[in-house]
């Protein structure tokens, strides 16, 4: 029962992130894009924050509407967790604010929220230990 608390806590945390994304906190996630993910994406900071705000929706979707792969969906979110991880880095050392990260300190703590982020996803996504679970 915890775990599915926290599976269902986490994916109302990317569809509320995810929708952020998409309307009021649009601008201020497009200030932790670093410009060298533009080069490399081939594409400007406000797609990849559309991108990544309807990745966040898929997925937090998917923590409830696909309950035989959580495990996937669970690893999948750690992966996007990962992936923007150069983001929160880049809003650090460049010092740029963004709604709720307008100090030093809180763009650096934010760091230090991203491996929590990764553990849980895949915490609330695993099994009981032991427990086996059908994948497919």
């Amino acid at each position: 029962m915890p775990r599915t608390v926290a599976r269902l806590a986490l994916a109302a945390l990317l569809i509320v992130a995810g929708t952020a994304h998409l309307t009021v906190l649009r601008r201020g996630y497009r200030i932790a894009v670093p410009d060298w993910a533009t080069r490399v994406l081939r594409t400007d900071k406000d797609t990849i924050v559309v991108a990544s705000g309807a990745v966040e929706l898929m997925l937090g979707a998917g923590l409830i509407a696909l309950p035989r792969e959580r495990r996937r969906v669970g690893a999948a979110v750690a992966a996007l967790f990962i992936a923007v991880f150069p983001g929160n880095v880049h809003q650090w050392r460049s010092g740029a604010s963004a709604p709720g990260l307008d100090t030093d300190a809180r763009r650096f703590g934010r760091l230090f929220l991203q491996p929590v982020l990764v553990a849980w996803a895949l915490w609330a996504t695993s099994g009981p230990r032991g427990a086996s679970q059908h994948t497919g």
